[in-house]
């Protein structure tokens, strides 16, 4: 069997530690330089050859320079004639350029995957892509790992009468239905347009919220102003309150003060694909490391990894039993 070797680049060596503490394998290290002209290099402080490299790098701020770094570590490690590559990229940033909704514009999320792949990646693993198409562009293996089940598990075990499942737009609903399902509770939509990256619109909420407490789940919190918007229209509905649920918490610029301030929110919860944000600390932050280490087990010894979520979510798991015609 082939040996693991685990590096990781400067985004978030936290999670990259315990992943490998809990796969018993140490975290290799990485030198990474940048020249006077601005220009990266890195140098893979361990044997590559021939062994399963695994290199741990969401595309957090500064995503520019954090993907540099992961294509440079990937190039690096195919030099060094490693046997199998995967990109670990827990929040694949560009999975918002999924689509060419304007003219002359970029679909950025097929290109960094065409990067990848050219860099030297065999496999990418992931979570949470924020457009389930951005799997597809990607012509190596991909991996598409769901925290909907660890998010689920923090609620339960409360009192959930009177609770909703709320999605801040109808794209997302599909997954809130699930996470909906895993706690028995029912499910709501806001019907949101977005104005510009910061500025939304929800001109109505489908789904009964009067009288209940919501859970809103989304995949990724980045200033808030979707959330703001949504929990502003929850309150116009006879919503009581609200708590706050996502995978890939970022909390740019003023999302971290629009939280903290907005009195229908009674928690935040978040994993931790991304690091933790300051001057935030009453965030909940609830580990994902487990679910990428066990992944990584099973890629390695040739095992399924969409049998993680047999139960979880029909989306990441085995196919079902069809019906009979």
């Amino acid at each position: 069997m082939r040996e693991i070797v685990v590096f990781s680049g400067s985004a978030h060596t936290e999670l990259a530690e315990q992943i490998c503490k809990d796969l018993g394998v140490p975290l290799s290290p990485v030198e990474i330089h940048r020249f006077s002209n601005d220009c990266l290099q890195v140098q893979l402080q361990a044997n590559c050859r021939q062994r399963d490299v695994y290199i741990v790098q969401p595309l957090v701020p500064p995503t520019q320079d954090h993907l540099m770094e992961l294509l440079l570590m990937i190039d690096a490690a195919r030099g060094a004639s490693a046997q199998q590559i995967t990109a670990v990229i827990p929040h694949y940033a560009y999975a918002r350029s999924d689509k060419k909704d304007a003219s002359r514009i970029s679909i950025g999320g097929r290109l960094v995957a065409d990067m990848l792949t050219t860099a030297g990646a065999n496999r990418v693993l992931t979570m949470s892509l924020h457009a389930p198409q951005v799997h597809g562009f990607f012509s190596v293996p991909v991996d598409h790992l769901t925290a909907i089940g660890i998010l689920a598990d923090h609620f339960r075990g409360r009192d959930l009468s009177d609770t909703v499942v709320v999605s801040p737009d109808l794209g997302n609903a599909k997954t809130a239905t699930q996470f909906a399902r895993l706690l028995g509770l029912p499910v709501a939509a806001g019907s949101k347009q977005r104005l510009a990256d910061d500025r939304v619109v929800i001109d109505t909420i489908v789904g009964d919220v009067a009288g209940k407490r919501a859970i809103v789940l989304d995949d990724e919190i980045a200033t808030g102003g979707s959330i703001i918007e949504l929990l502003d229209r929850l309150k116009d509905r006879g919503c009581t309150s609200a708590a706050v649920a996502c995978t890939h918490g970022l909390f740019a610029g003023p999302a971290v003060e629009r939280l903290r301030s907005h009195p229908s929110i009674t928690e935040v919860i978040s994993t931790d694909t991304v690091p933790r944000p300051t001057g935030f600390p009453d965030l909940q932050v609830t580990s994902v490391a487990g679910l990428f280490a066990e992944a990584i087990k099973r890629i390695h010894d040739g095992e399924s990894v969409s049998s993680l979520f047999d139960g979880v979510d029909p989306t990441h798991a085995p196919p079902q039993p069809k019906l009979p015609f």
